[in-house]
């Protein structure tokens, strides 16, 4: 199962804040229902804050806190209320470790929240919805991260972001878990479950329409959009589906590999006495379930698995076979994608000529050229001597950028082009890569020894209002206007604006520059063929 591989060392990064969930009700004044800031769900009223192009309304609890009895359960209806509550904070985080500079650290259960930007003045007729599923590696992330303003108002569409649980929170599928059915695991792809229905009820309540709903998401949120695909209970949920930076085509885990998980999991735990393991398992504070999770390589490998009815059968596996919802498909990738692993291994320190110690701040050394080939042995054994004929190393480009093209092309460019080629086959399907050389960096933490290009998150600023990042320059602010108006007339109209993948089309539309337009062989440029033959 292929997602994003959040280095150890991001734990050092540092924390950001959390804000408690807003709870707080009173009465409607009429300036707020004049401005469009209270709003009526289908649990009670809202209020949110008002901007000059746009309306927000946060922390909005679309299911039960998963407490108690309910930690390891499908997702429960949202509480209602009287009054007016406040929606102008998001609500906590769902509980993880730190990851990237746009991630926070949070112990919080109660954390089933979804966020909601809507366009001003209201419209005349019901507006598109974009549902934002945020990425991870499932095991990091918060919807309000991503700020939906840019989305809303510059594309004239209803933004909606969320949280779901978690890790081992949100896919523990240890057999004791299980339900009358036998079935345990995926809450986290059932809490999403549960706000595309909350969307779907009350659409209409923030001027947008319900028979209209575009899913889309990046990294881990890009295979959540596939599972969605693959997903019966999200069947007529959504209309269009985006994925940024991941395919369908890389598996899930299968059933026994899940249950594997989750048993090392207890083990590690301490929950080992079979008779009260689900009872052990309920009663550990969520700091030690988080911590035993781990992050990627170090911790357990927890994430969506076929279990028989959320999702029965694999995403990979029902795009070969055409089993997937039948919608309009978006789908592509940035052209530098693993140069922020590489990044990891240089920030980790472990390649300097000394290792940090336990105790010290490691600092950033560039790979040599041995070490590259060090790394390319460590990762493909005995085919590494081809890996290597196919990239040499030259003094055109750091060992670290070639290493980051070999990964990109083997976890994702090949993955998302035969993917999208996949889809093309059977529904409309258009295909994009994000190549800006100069993406603005993260502000938190030190900057790579050599240049981050497009690297994996490099268009997230793009689309949405972020303060993890630096400012777009006005070149930059150019191209962001143009993704906005492709992302937004995709979720409009189900068209991209350039020509569709197809027998006779290999189109990827480029997206780098002041129009954001071009093409590029997409192919040749990333040695499909190669890695293709490789995989076989």
């Amino acid at each position: 199962m292929t997602r994003f591989p959040y280095p150890r060392w991001v734990a050092a990064l540092g924390a950001v804040a959390l804000l408690a969930p807003a709870t707080a009700v009173g009465p409607a004044a009429a300036d707020d229902r004049r401005s469009g800031a209270v709003v009526r769900t289908d649990q009670g009223a809202l209020r949110g804050s008002v901007a000059a192009d746009h309306l927000s309304f946060q922390g909005i609890p679309y299911a039960r806190p998963p407490l108690g009895p309910l930690r390891w359960a499908p997702p429960q209806p949202g509480p209602t209320w009287t009054g007016v509550r406040d929606a102008t904070r998001p609500g906590a985080a769902c509980a993880q470790l730190q990851g990237l500079p746009m991630d926070s650290p949070s112990e919080s259960e109660d954390c089933l929240y979804l966020n909601v930007t809507t366009p001003r003045p209201a419209a005349r007729s019901p507006r598109p919805v974009m549902v934002w599923l945020h990425g991870g590696d499932f095991r990091f992330g918060s919807g309000d991260v991503y700020g939906g303003q840019r989305l809303a108002a510059g594309g004239d569409v209803i933004v909606v972001t969320l949280n779901y649980r978690l890790g081992a929170l949100g896919f523990l599928a240890h057999p004791a878990l299980a339900d009358a059915g036998g079935i345990t695991g995926n809450f986290g792809l059932q809490d999403q479950q549960a706000a595309l229905r909350w969307v779907r009820r009350n659409a209409a309540a923030f001027g947008g329409d319900p028979g209209n709903v575009t899913l889309f998401g990046q990294s881990a949120g890009a295979t959540s959009v596939c599972a969605q695909l693959a997903a019966p209970a999200a069947a007529g949920l959504f209309h269009r589906a985006i994925m940024q930076s991941n395919s369908c085509a890389n598996p899930v885990q299968t059933r026994a590999e899940a249950i594997g998980a989750a048993e090392e999991f207890a083990h590690r735990v301490g929950c080992t006495d079979p008779d009260v393991v689900a009872a052990c398992l309920r009663g550990q504070d969520p700091a030690l379930l988080i911590e035993t999770a781990g992050y990627p390589g170090a911790g357990v490998d927890l994430g969506p698995a076929v279990d028989g009815r959320t999702l029965p059968v694999d995403p990979a596996y029902a795009l070969t076979t055409g089993r997937l919802h039948r919608v309009p498909v978006l789908t592509g990738m940035n052209r530098d994608e693993s140069r922020l692993v590489v990044w990891g291994i240089e920030r980790s320190g472990l390649n300097c000529a000394e290792p940090p110690k336990p105790d010290q701040e490691p600092e950033s050394c560039p790979l040599t050229d041995e070490q590259y080939r060090d790394q390319v042995r460590a990762m493909f054994g005995d085919r590494a001597e081809k890996v290597l004929a196919r990239y040499p190393r030259d003094d055109a480009q750091p060992a670290s950028a070639t290493l980051g093209a070999v990964l990109t092309d083997h976890d994702y460019a090949e993955p998302v082009y035969s993917a999208a080629m996949a889809f093309a086959r059977r529904v409309p399907t258009f295909a994009y890569e994000f190549a800006d050389e100069e993406a603005p960096f993260f502000t938190t933490g030190p900057e790579p020894t050599f240049p981050a290009g497009a690297y994996h998150c490099a268009e997230l600023p793009y689309l949405f209002t972020v303060d993890y990042a630096e400012a777009l320059t006005p070149t930059q602010r150019r191209l962001s206007e143009a993704m906005v108006r492709t992302w937004t007339d995709f979720a409009r109209t189900g068209r991209a604006g350039w020509t569709r993948l197809g027998s006779r089309s290999s189109y990827v539309r480029v997206l780098a520059g002041g129009g954001g337009s071009g093409t590029t062989d997409f192919a040749t440029a990333h040695s499909y063929d190669f890695w293709r033959a490789f995989r076989d």
